[in-house]
């Protein structure tokens, strides 16, 4: 009787066992092993010249401290490589890159760009054509307008429209220039003049000399 009691207690035992380690092993496979992550900080792409606000437009000095004065003096350039020359303003700051030449006094500016072209362009043409390029590549393009007229030199296309500047180098600062970008074209070539001012700067009798001085070389 007392042989029989203790295999009866040995096989309790045992079957205690049995479950005790079934219910381990169970718990073990709860316990998750993906290894946890943490989200990328979100970043912040800067704006595309395309997609800029155009900024506020600057009044007071800042605007008069850029018209071009009636006694402004006048001096002739001449591109040797572009095989043209036009007027600008005496003691602008120039600067060259290539074929490519300006002029800049204060937020006033003054460039010229030389491209090749396969035909004389037309207000129909540019406004299909570069004044499309224009919007999509360059700060905040507002108020487009093209017109054929006819210069000195002769015909030449007119893009008039507003943009903001490129930030100041220093203060990072922008204003809103209004701009006067005229297409001139000989024998396949493209000559784009641009001259910029802070929108309500007087300018109109000196930017229509400098493009009616424009010639071909």
């Amino acid at each position: 009787m007392i042989i029989r009691m203790k295999t009866s207690a040995c096989i309790v035992a045992l079957v205690l066992c049995v479950f005790t380690l079934a219910g381990c092993g169970g718990a073990s496979n709860t316990v998750s092993t993906t290894p946890s992550t943490t989200a990328a900080p979100a970043t912040t792409q800067p704006a595309s010249a395309s997609t800029e606000q155009p900024v506020p437009v600057s009044s007071g000095a800042q605007v008069t401290g850029s018209d071009i004065p009636d006694t402004q003096v006048f001096v002739t350039y001449a591109s040797s490589q572009g095989k043209y020359g036009l007027e600008v303003p005496e003691g602008w700051a120039q600067s060259a890159s290539g074929i490519e030449v300006s002029f800049v006094n204060n937020l006033d500016g003054l460039q010229v760009a030389l491209t090749s072209a396969a035909t004389q362009p037309t207000a129909s043409s540019v406004r299909t054509g570069q004044a499309v390029t224009l919007q999509q590549t360059s700060r905040a393009v507002q108020d487009v307008k093209v017109q054929d007229v006819h210069l000195a030199s002769g015909p030449a296309v007119l893009i008039t429209y507003t943009s903001n500047s490129d930030p100041n180098a220093v203060t990072g600062k922008q204003v809103r220039l209004e701009n006067n970008r005229y297409l001139f074209f000989k024998n396949g070539k493209l000559a784009t003049l641009t001259l910029s001012a802070p929108v309500g700067a007087d300018n109109v009798d000196q930017w229509l000399r400098i493009a009616n001085s424009f010639r071909w070389g």
